[in-house]
């Protein structure tokens, strides 16, 4: 559950659960337009399902769109669905690359100013400094 909210978070501060929500609502006005369209598909369930295996480039086969429209219509969807997926993983990723670069940032600077104050430090401290530093050259 931490995950997902991260993730919502996330998404939140980049601005890029608008883009979320309006493949979502793309989603269902597509499943909802398809099922209107297609002579094969009775139920907006079986809409959604066909939507589905669109976004996911599964393609089951066990429903095809057979009118032009519906072909178009999946066509937009398939290219949105990629399109979102691609926009939102790189929205992530920057961001964790950016959060990870500050917490690196910013444990330098805490390093960097008990180097400045050496002949204050306890030994307590110069010992965990030598440690850190060794473990460093270590790796």
């Amino acid at each position: 559950m931490k995950r997902l909210q991260i993730l919502r978070r996330i998404l939140r501060e980049t601005g890029a659960n608008k883009i979320w929500t309006g493949f979502l609502i793309h989603f269902f006005l597509s499943a909802a337009a398809i099922w209107l369209l297609e002579p094969d598909i009775h139920s907006y369930q079986d809409s959604l399902w066909y939507c589905y295996a669109v976004v996911t480039t599964i393609g089951f086969g066990d429903v095809v769109a057979q009118t032009f429209l519906s072909r178009v219509l999946s066509m937009l969807l398939s290219l949105n669905a990629a399109l979102v997926i691609a926009l939102v993983t790189g929205v992530v990723v920057n961001y964790y690359n950016q959060v990870t670069a500050l917490r690196q940032k910013e444990t330098l600077t805490a390093f960097m100013d008990k180097l400045e104050r050496l002949p204050e430090l306890p030994p307590e401290e110069l010992e965990q400094i030598s440690l850190r530093v060794r473990e460093f050259q270590n790796k």
